[in-house]
Parts: C-alpha cells; structure tokens; sequence
C-alpha cells in the first residue's frame, strides 16, 4: 500500500482510538496532526507539504492546521452562539420541559427516540442548520427520554440522525449536501424524484425501527434515564425537578419562537443575489439563520421572561452558559477541522484522490464508493463531496452516468464514513449531550453509516433498473 495512504488510514485509527479514550478534542486532533506531519516530514519526505512551505512540525501546525481551524471559527461561530443562546433560554425558562411533556402526552410515553428524530427532522428539512437545532432539540430530548425514563445513551443518535440522513439527502432538502451537487453538477434539488423519495421515506423507517429496538433493548437490560454508569452526571440544575404542580410555560407559547425562526428563515422576503449566476437557486430568500435564531432567542425571553428568578441578574447567568457552551462546542469542532486541513494537504491524500480513479466497478457503485472515502478522509461530507466533485466530476463524466443519479448518490454516500470517530459535528453533539463514543457512537453508526449505506445501495438498484 502507498506509504501516505497508510498514515492517512493509521491516523483515522489512532483519532478513533483515543476517541474511546475519551481524549477531549482539544487533544486529539494536535496528537493525530502531528503524528501526520511527522510521518509526511521526516519518514516520506512530503513533496506536497513541501510545495505548501512546511518544513517542520511548528509550520504544519501554524500553517495548514490553525488557519483551517480559524476559518471554522470565522465561518461558524455567530451560529453556535446564537443557538447555544436559544438552548440555554429554553432549558432554563421551562419551554423545553413544556414541550416535552406535551411530546409525552400525544405519543403516550412511546416512540421517544423517533419522535426526537422526526422533530429534528423536520427542523433541519426547514433550513435551519444542525448545529443550531443540536443545541436546540437537546433540552426537548433531555425531558422526554426523563419523562419516558429511557436511557440519556440513545439522544445522540436520535437527534443527530434527524439531521445528518434522510432530511439532509431527502429530495428536496435546503441541505449544503443537496446544493453542492446542484452548483457542481448543474441538477435540481428534486433529482431523481422516485427513488430519492423511496430512499428518504426507506431510511426514515429504518431509523425509526432501530432507536425503538434499541430502547427495547437497553430496558430490558434495566437500563434506564438514571443511569450511573454514564460518565457524566447531571445535576438537577441541568435535569429539572419532577414536581407535577410545577407552573410551565404554555405549549403553544413555547413552540412560538421555533416557528418564528423557521418562517424567518424560509420566507421568501429578499431576493437572492446567487440566483443571477445560478438560476437553479432560490430566486427569493428570508433572513440568514443567525438573524432568525436571535429573533427566535428574543421572542423566547420576552415570552418567558417573569420565569426567570433574579430578574436581570438572573437572565445575565442563562446568556453567560449558552455563551460558555457556544465556546466550547465550536472549538471541539474547529481543532477537528484544523485536522482535516492538515490531512488534506499532504500527498497521501493526493495519492489516495488518485487512486480512486483507478478503481474498476459498476458506475454507479463507483460514485458511493468514491464519495464515501473521500467524505471519511476528510471528516466531513460536504467537505468531502467537493473533494470527490473536484478530482472526479470528469470521471463521472467519462462513465456515462446521469447526473441526477450522481447528485442523490452523492448526497447519501457523503453522510456515511463521514460520521467516523474524528467527525467535528459528533463531537460536538456529544459534548452538548455530555456523552462519550463509548456510550453513544454505536447507535450514531448504525444510523448514519450502515443505513445511509442500505438507502444507496437501495437507490443504485432502482437506478439500474431505469426508474
């Protein structure tokens, strides 16, 4: 095997490894990048590296791994902030608790885990993007797995597989995944309309069906809400008290301000300036997501804010936690991405892009496959689909395949190996939910790399068979 593929693939472990060690991410993503550069610099002697002007360990980690990281920041911190801010002020005012309790009296105690996935969904489907509707959902999904007294073990999968699976490759989704290949490839939203639609209602199902075994599952083991085998503990600061008299917001005020961001965000009130260079766009757009999720945080303090204790004071501490969680959740995914920025300057994953055009197999096939390795390597599926549409759009080309085949296989193949260990976004989400891979990355796995897998190769057969 190529010398840099093979640290590339060893990186990967290692990242995996100490994952379920639980090393925080702060940690990892330095190790893992310096292990890369130290292999690249002074074992391969990194021609690529080389050309980028590193030259030690100090340079890759000021030069490719920093920037990278910085960027992230840059790009994405206003949206952390704002939906840490939302979460804060829904966990502490009783509007997530009145939701959920609401959630529990429609489902009568079942379906918790789906429900979750579905509300996620439908969410992220609205536009709005998962890092908000992680620290969203989560307050929501904390009081209904209390209230059915199911295990805090399944909230990761639950709410991450609402927004990474059929709601992001769906026909139709608002998804960065879905307009990647609509601005690469030149195809609609709504490519490959009946197959793309059978494989989001498929995966869909399948969800639903594995976090209700799963529940099943951890019950029977006697494995329940109050778990102390979990490594984190949570007070009752952050779990609420069960006193049935306790006065709740209403159910409908509380739904108010997510409403609210979801019209801001989907109405057409302005018009979209990248629609004059790509007519396949929106001709009309509403706020950026930032701007409706304030509008959302505000609406939901001045409903809520007598609930409060303190007055101002106390209001200071809710903004003063979603701002702390903001902060550390973006940097737990920015290192990661910092690591991503190192790996993908290296000739391993040169070679290893180079490779995958070598491979000899169905077209179809070819696509998933590429894709997928391409969104592994690089830990990220839209960061992956632009790798794979950079090197190979010609390739796909050449084969003969139907872009709009290439657009959903594309957008599904993109949410599988992407959800490794070393994902940002699951990091994220995890230390939002304060669990380890240990306890959660098995049910986030079959979610979101084996079913996403069974939704491609469903579509690839569908595909052959001319539909």
């Amino acid at each position: 095997m190529n010398f840099g593929i093979l640290v590339l693939f060893v990186a990967l472990i290692l990242f995996g490894v100490l994952a379920f060690r639980q090393l925080s991410a702060l940690l990892m993503a330095p190790i893992v990048s310096i292990f890369v550069l130290v292999c690249a610099l002074f074992i391969a002697k990194d021609p690529a590296l080389a050309t980028a002007g590193v030259k030690t360990i100090l340079d890759g980690l000021k030069k490719l791994f920093m920037p990278n990281a910085s960027v992230y920041v840059t790009n994405y911190f206003l949206v952390y902030f704002v939906g840490a801010l939302f979460g804060a002020v829904y966990q502490t005012t009783g509007a997530a608790k009145s939701i959920a309790k609401w959630l529990i009296r429609v489902s009568n105690g079942k379906y918790v885990g789906p429900i979750i996935m579905t509300i996620t969904g439908i969410l992220t489907y609205g536009g709005i993007s998962g890092f908000v509707v992680f620290f969203v959902i989560y307050p929501i999904a904390l009081q209904v797995f209390k209230a059915a007294n199911l295990t805090r073990r399944l909230i990761p999968a639950a709410i991450s597989a609402g927004c990474w699976t059929w709601s992001m490759y769906g026909i139709g989704s608002p998804s960065i995944q879905n307009v990647i290949p609509m601005t690469n490839l030149g195809t609609a939203a709504t490519a490959a309309p009946i197959p793309s639609i059978v494989i989001t209602i498929l995966s869909y199902v399948l969800i639903f069906v594995w976090l209700e075994y799963r529940a099943g599952v951890f019950k029977k083991k006697g494995i329940f809400f109050n778990d102390i085998t979990l490594t984190y503990q949570l007070d009752e600061s952050e779990i609420g008290t069960d006193d049935p008299n306790e006065d709740l917001p209403n159910t409908v005020v509380a739904f108010i301000p997510i409403i609210l961001i979801l019209v801001l965000f989907n109405a057409p009130f302005f018009v979209n300036p990248a629609h004059a260079t790509n007519p396949i766009l929106p001709s009309r757009i509403g706020f950026p997501v930032e701007t409706a999720v304030i509008f959302g945080t505000a609406v939901a303090c001045i409903l809520n804010f007598n609930r409060v204790k303190g007055g101002i004071g106390g209001w200071i501490k809710v903004f003063n936690k979603g701002s702390a969680d903001s902060g550390v959740a973006i940097l737990n995914t920015a290192i990661v991405v910092g690591f991503g920025g190192v790996v993908q300057k290296t000739q391993g994953f040169a070679d290893l892009v180079a490779a995958l055009k070598t491979l000899h197999m169905h077209p179809l096939f070819f696509v998933m496959i590429t894709v997928a390795i391409c969104a592994g390597a690089c830990g990220s599926a839209s960061g992956g689909m632009g790798v794979a549409f950079g090197a190979l759009k010609q390739t796909y080309q050449e084969l003969g395949v139907d872009f709009s085949y290439v657009h959903r296989i594309a957008a599904t193949a993109a949410g599988t190996l992407d959800t490794l260990p070393h994902q940002g976004a699951q990091i994220t989400l995890l230390n939002i939910c304060k669990e380890t891979h240990k306890e959660a990355y098995f049910d986030i796995m079959v979610t979101q790399i084996i079913i996403p897998f069974i939704a491609c190769f469903v579509f690839i057969f569908m595909a052959m068979a001319g539909l």
